[in-house]
């Protein structure tokens, strides 16, 4: 059992588990006692699942935030409760008069920014339950429509009575809602039968890893080779250098001043901040009314990040 490891792995979750299930065999796995996960998977939905461990997990919300790409298939003629192949049947219509053109059509009201209602077997709460265990009840309320984006919904395969998209995210989006809504859309109904989510922020289904091969190669002790270092979540951010005095001050909680970098920055603009021996300590963000940067995460990195060197503003 490995203790300590500060970093974040990529999962290709298979169906037929949940995402907690990978956070437990990996935690169990690597003796790891913080790891999370960067945005859960519906059970039967495979792809991109990260996984992060130890003080990594500080920096999930980056990766829930984050944009997503899905590829999904649809069933066209049959809707159902829960919007996707597990559910009971709600509407069933031949679907004989819908094409290709007729889908297009349907898929632009989806496009960009949307206002989408989360479906009754979700994770959602309403006053303190979890809508899926109301619907299972049940039960059924009213939902109010949430704002999302959809930045990129095509489709790419087209196998009568089923089609495949390719879908580009932000969070918040029910990939099940958007086959269900094409559904009542066309009139016909559809459904959702196979979600694969390609990627999550920085991380792509192609360097990502199943349970077994990062098992296997737990068992060879080869699997720190597919660790990511943590602040490789935030490369989208730029990054400043800190001397040893300021470093002080960010492991205190106090602001630092960063001269004259000050004088450019917008309020709130985030940076990654590293030490001039490449170890990553902080995330600071900028408060112009004050002229200072404020820590608002904090790390105890003992090692220096291969990422130290990428895009730093010296």
């Amino acid at each position: 059992m490995v203790g300590g490891i500060n970093a974040v792995l990529s999962i290709d979750k298979v169906p037929g588990i949940t995402s907690m299930d990978v956070v437990r065999k990996i935690k169990r796995l690597t003796g790891q006692r913080h790891v999370g996960h960067g945005g859960t998977l519906d059970p039967q939905a495979s792809g991109v699942l990260p996984i992060c461990l130890g003080y990594a997990s500080k920096l999930m919300q980056f990766l829930v935030d984050s944009t997503k790409e899905y590829t999904a298939v649809v069933h066209l003629g049959v809707a159902t409760d829960t919007y996707d192949a597990e559910g009971q049947v709600t509407m069933e219509n031949n679907p004989a008069n819908v094409d290709q053109e007729a889908v297009e059509a349907a898929l632009v009201a989806q496009r960009g920014i949307i206002y989408q209602t989360p479906p009754m077997y979700s994770a959602l709460k309403r006053e303190g339950r979890r809508l899926y265990d109301l619907a299972r009840s049940g039960v059924e309320v009213e939902r109010e429509p949430r704002k999302v984006e959809v930045s990129r919904l095509e489709m790419v395969n087209w196998e009568f009575p089923s089609l495949t998209l390719e879908v580009e995210c932000s969070r918040g989006v029910y990939i099940r809602s958007i086959a269900h809504d094409l559904g009542q859309t066309l009139g016909c109904g559809a459904h959702l039968t196979a979600l694969r989510r390609t990627r999550t922020g920085p991380f792509h289904v192609n360097s990502s890893v199943t349970l077994e091969q990062f098992q296997e190669l737990h068992n060879d002790s080869a699997w720190e080779n597919l660790l990511y270092a943590p602040d490789y979540m935030t490369l989208h951010l730029p990054a400043v250098l800190v001397s040893q005095r300021e470093e002080t001050q960010l492991m205190n909680g106090q602001p630092i001043s960063l001269t004259p970098r000050s004088h450019y920055a917008q309020h709130l603009q985030k940076c990654r901040a590293y030490t001039d021996d490449g170890r990553f300590i902080a995330l600071v963000q900028f408060n112009r009314p004050l002229l200072k940067w404020q820590p608002f995460k904090v790390f105890l990195s003992k090692v220096p990040s291969p990422y130290s060197t990428r895009d730093v503003l010296v």
